[in-house]
């Protein structure tokens, strides 16, 4: 897809992602209990930077996990045929925690419900919020992020790609027009 807009570069990447990380912390009034989860794919990696920046200024490390959400997908059929499944990993019971459900964009926030099916079946936290990188808008589902790290209104003929370094080579956040 051809890039229409950069909407992010790394220092803004950087810059969001240390504001939501001392957002969670200010929102959990302290870090016992507190759990990450990053959604499959480039939620996982978000996470553990949310993590590792939080270590950085609280000197505590929080515990990170991942959640793959294929399954719980009420479009799965759409998708694919083959659909990729992905690790799911807790590191430990989330029954009780204070987790924070991590993603890269959230659009009709179909995957947030996707994401809150799967927690449950894994256990049953305490709280439940719901960090992004960018919220595009247009909700299908009444889910709303609690950690925005861009708000950035689009046509739903556009595509916002989050790319990361550790998946994509680079940090940056454009916006594309839909093939």
């Amino acid at each position: 897809m051809k890039v229409k807009a950069r909407l992010m570069d790394k220092g803004d990447v950087e810059r969001a992602l240390k504001r939501m990380a001392h957002e969670v912390v200010e929102d959990a009034k302290g870090l016992e209990g507190l759990m990450l989860v990053g959604i499959q794919r480039r939620g996982v990696y978000l996470a553990r930077r949310l993590r590792d920046l939080i270590l950085q200024f609280e000197g505590a490390k929080v515990p990170c996990g991942e959640l793959d959400i294929t399954l719980y997908r009420d479009d799965l059929t759409m998708l694919s045929d083959q659909p990729i499944v992905r690790s799911t990993s807790m590191p430990e019971d989330p029954t009780g925690k204070r987790m924070v459900l991590v993603d890269d964009v959230i659009y009709t926030g179909r995957t947030g419900r996707a994401a809150l099916d799967a927690v449950m079946d894994l256990g049953r936290p305490a709280r439940i919020r719901l960090a992004v990188l960018i919220d595009r808008g247009h909700r299908e589902l009444p889910i709303q992020p609690d950690f925005v790290g861009k708000n950035v209104p689009t046509s739903r003929s556009e595509v916002v790609e989050v790319r990361l370094e550790e998946i994509d080579g680079k940090d940056e956040v454009v916006i594309c027009d839909r093939d």
